[in-house]
């Protein structure tokens, strides 16, 4: 950057040359119109119509009244009183800082450039939640913007201890990153961890948070999410309480929460809003969900081509039955059913609005329907397969859902062609896996592998009454573990 106004002029013309939705303007301000002034800004950025109520007009309105000599005071000392009024040094860093949606200004005589507050990109406003849906609670959801969501947070965790760390990801996306912690409960270490971890590639663009996800999970091959994932402000507070981390992308609704375990994602948001005894059978719900939709269709395998024995004659008769006329096997009739219920649930994701419903009932409905008539299936697989989605279906976390789903055809093969044994091998590999899995130093099968402290029970299968849960669990520092405490009287 120089003082020479038109040399930054064709420096900045010259980075953005061949783009129409760059506005750049020349203009004179003063009280004699002797300062050469330049504007720059993305075109849906800036204020348009009302820009005389914007920053940048009150900015120019303020410098159309002063002399020439007064300038550099000005703007040495913001004697317009504007917020985020910054100073930008090189020429590069203004065509930078331009992106993030602000205006950017240019004196003569003067070598910085300055940025300044305007309304910024357009982006979706907060809605209510369609994946995390509750029965009580707030309804309330990330948007778009990474500032929205940050303030969504802040709002509801008003504490000079929570902070925000900034981190400019990528090389040429330029993706705002922002990790967010209480600083006296997070551990020493894991949010220097976490940047590290951030900081480890180098790619174009971070289109959506599980971009991030994806390329920091140490173990990459394993289809359970090692972080937990949340489109609601409430439920990330919560963890933040917990002394875990939060990471905001921009352009993304959902939140990252780290470290992941297990529990959490068997937990819902209204979980603690609701009464123990209800949260409680809740979980328990939750827990026999997950293996029935795991396991479901590989036992029934295993039962009735290997240890019919254990059923009874009624029972092992109308099975039989039931696949009288069935042309192909067991293991491919419930293969070829459990892929179309797949192909039905993916359609209904795709299809837009009340269409994508109507398909995945309908769709159900008539391809069990006519498949049983054909005698391409027979009716106990139709049933096991609704059940089995039914299971996945109620797991909180979809991303934790469709990782169960996966390992389900795992189960179906073991049991159609190993039996018992197969879903014994089946349970004992993938235990064994949960077990080995590790996030920034939390064993993942948390709180069932590390016992914990009496007060701070509450994470795992039984949800304990909130006046019980005086301790904080181990993601929080030893010496900020007591969250409740009751006061004492005349206090």
């Amino acid at each position: 950057m120089t003082t020479n106004i038109d040399e930054n002029i064709k420096s900045f013309r010259q980075i953005y040359s061949d783009c129409s939705d760059i506005k750049m303007q020349e203009m004179y301000l003063g009280r004699d119109a002797s300062i050469k002034c330049f504007v720059a800004y993305i075109e849906v950025t800036c204020a348009g119509s009302g820009i005389n109520n914007s920053a940048f007009g009150r900015f120019t309105s303020y410098l159309e009244g002063i002399d020439r000599d007064q300038v550099k005071e000005v703007l040495d000392k913001n004697q317009a009183a504007l917020s985020e009024f910054a100073h930008l040094h090189t020429v590069n860093e203004a065509a930078q800082m331009m992106l993030t949606g602000d205006v950017i200004f240019f004196v003569d005589g003067y070598p910085d450039a300055f940025k300044l507050p305007d309304k910024g990109y357009p982006a979706m406003s907060i809605q209510e939640i369609d994946s995390e849906k509750v029965i009580r609670g707030s309804n309330e959801g990330f948007a778009d913007s990474i500032k929205i969501n940050t303030a969504l947070i802040r709002r509801r965790l008003r504490s000079t201890r929570l902070k925000c760390k900034e981190v400019k990801k990528v090389l040429r996306g330029h993706s705002n990153v922002d990790i967010l912690y209480v600083r006296d409960l997070v551990k020493p270490g894991l949010v220097e961890d976490v940047e590290r971890n951030l900081d480890s590639y180098v790619i174009d663009h971070v289109g959506d948070s599980g971009v991030l996800e994806q390329f920091a999970e140490a173990k990459w091959y394993s289809p359970f999410p090692q972080y937990q994932t949340t489109e609601r402000p409430d439920r990330a507070v919560q963890e933040i309480l917990k002394g875990k981390v939060v990471i905001l992308c921009d352009n993304s609704p959902e939140a990252l929460i780290l470290p992941g375990n297990f529990s959490s994602f068997m937990e819902s948001s209204e979980d603690w809003y609701h009464r123990f005894e209800m949260a409680s059978f809740l979980r328990i719900l939750r827990y026999l969900a997950v293996i029935m939709a795991t396991v479901l269709p590989g036992l029934y395998l295993a039962v009735i081509r290997f240890h019919t024995q254990i059923l009874p004659s009624a029972l092992i008769l109308s099975f039989a039955e039931a696949r009288e006329g069935v042309p192909f096997s067991s293991v491919v009739e419930l293969i070829f059913l459990e892929l179309a219920f797949e192909l039905i649930r993916e359609a209904g994701v795709r299809v837009p609005g009340s269409l994508g419903n109507a398909i995945g009932i309908v769709g159900g409905l008539v391809i069990g329907q006519a498949a049983v008539e054909a005698n391409l299936v027979s009716p106990i697989v139709v049933m096991i397969v609704a059940l089995t989605a039914l299971g996945s279906m109620t797991v909180p976390n979809e991303e934790f859902a469709a990782a169960f789903r996966l390992v389900k055809y795992g189960f179906l093969i073991l049991g159609g062609y190993l039996g018992i044994y197969g879903i014994v091998l089946g349970v004992y590999l993938v235990i064994g896996h949960l077990a080995g899995l590790i996030s920034f130093g939390i064993p993942y099968l948390v709180p069932f592998i590390k016992k914990e402290q009496k007060g701070s029970r509450g994470e795992g299968v039984l949800r304990v009454p909130l006046r019980k849960r005086v301790l904080r669990p181990l993601y929080a520092r030893e010496e900020q573990k007591i969250r409740l405490k009751r006061k004492e009287s005349g206090s």
